[in-house]
């Protein structure tokens, strides 16, 4: 068998340092500040390019989402470690996708966002990743009660590929469609004009960059829950030191190229509400740890064949989506109208989620 240089320590730590080199240059490029890479903000932005919510600000069909996925299909079929499989609660892996998206758009970003706010120097970003924090050792304590979804069974090469074929489906739609200037349509597809839909880097640099990092993490099993829980449980320290490595790179670019802003106010897409940053990532850590990863490995294992993951990644754009229909999505001007309520709804959705599938009481 070969070896897997990317599963290394030395490996984890260059995958994690690529992760955090590579924001920073999609942002130099045009992605939002602090929002190179995003995943939550990401499926938003594509929910929003795709009519399912019309916030005019946050349209746009991320290619960074669909090169995850092909990324990761690319390595694993390299690898031989395409495998398709599922059937493992899809229904409820869906519901723990939609409190995810719904979590994490309270805070304003996914878990590596919320290290890229922290490389930026927004305090923020502290309160939320100590939500995460919060969030997955909440869903570990579950674990040592022996909490299982049930097993995924092996599946047909079609239902594998259903998600990346999909994926291929949307990247035509973005190549045949592309935005025309002025116009906030073109084709199906939903434009901003304005606001950080309409930042993005050109197309097609960010569809590459994304398919490197979808690559590299396959083949690393990068994952940011993975890594806390790792900690918690097990006292393992491997994919924290690729999260740290992407901390620390993400950093230093921002020290290179004049990033840094240290402080609370007036953070690019962010607001100052402390406990709602935090119990907003409490609620989708907790939804990452019972679903069993971050929305980035999700979508990778969506590349490789997995249609829960897929499931679960669905499930983020339409709760994204709903975030914003029901108004309970964040702004710089604060959260949203009823963002308190879902973020309680959704926490106590994961803890019902939580007790009835554990075989210890």
């Amino acid at each position: 068998m070969k070896s897997n240089f990317f599963a290394t320590t030395p490996g984890i730590l260059l995958v994690g340092a690529a992760i955090g080199v590579l924001a920073i240059v999609l942002q130099m490029l045009g992605n939002p500040p602090n929002m190179g890479i995003c995943v939550a903000c990401f499926e938003r932005d594509v929910a929003g390019s795709l009519g399912l919510h019309r916030a005019g600000v946050v349209q746009y069909l991320r290619p960074e989402i669909l090169g995850f996925v092909l990324g990761s299909l690319l390595a694993s079929l390299a690898s031989r470690e395409f495998k398709p499989r599922g059937g493992s609660a899809p229904l409820t892996r869906f519901i723990l996708g939609m409190i995810a998206a719904i979590g994490a758009l309270v805070f304003l970003g996914c878990p590596w966002r919320a290290i890229l706010r922290l490389a930026g120097g927004d305090g923020n970003a502290l309160f939320g990743f100590a939500g995460l924090a919060v969030g997955v050792y909440l869903g570990t304590l579950f674990f040592k009660r022996g909490y299982s979804l049930g097993r995924s069974t092996p599946q047909s090469t079609m239902n594998g590929a259903l998600f990346p074929i999909i994926v291929c489906a949307l990247l035509a739609l973005a190549l045949i469609f592309p935005q025309v200037a002025g116009q906030d349509k073109s084709g199906p597809l939903f434009y901003s004009l304005k606001g950080p839909g309409s930042m993005h880097a050109p197309f097609l640099v960010s569809l590459g960059v994304a398919i490197l990092v979808g690559i590299l993490a396959q083949r690393s099993r990068f994952c940011t829950m993975g890594a806390l829980r790792d900690l918690f449980l097990f006292k393992q320290t491997h994919l924290f030191m690729g999260i740290l490595a992407l901390f620390l790179a993400a950093f230093a670019m921002n020290a290179i190229t004049g990033g840094l802003h240290f402080g609370f106010e007036k953070q690019p897409v962010a607001h100052t509400d402390s406990l709602w940053n935090f119990c907003g990532m409490v609620t989708a850590g907790l939804a990452f740890a019972l679903a069993g990863g971050c929305p980035g490995r999700q979508l990778f294992m969506a590349g490789e064949g997995d249609s829960d993951a897929a499931l679960f990644a669905i499930g983020m754009l339409v709760g994204a989506a709903f975030a914003h229909n029901f108004s309970t999505a964040s702004s710089g001007a604060g959260i949203g109208a009823y963002g308190i309520h879902a973020t309680v709804i959704g926490f106590c959705i994961c803890l019902l989620i939580g007790f009835t599938n554990c075989k210890r009481v």
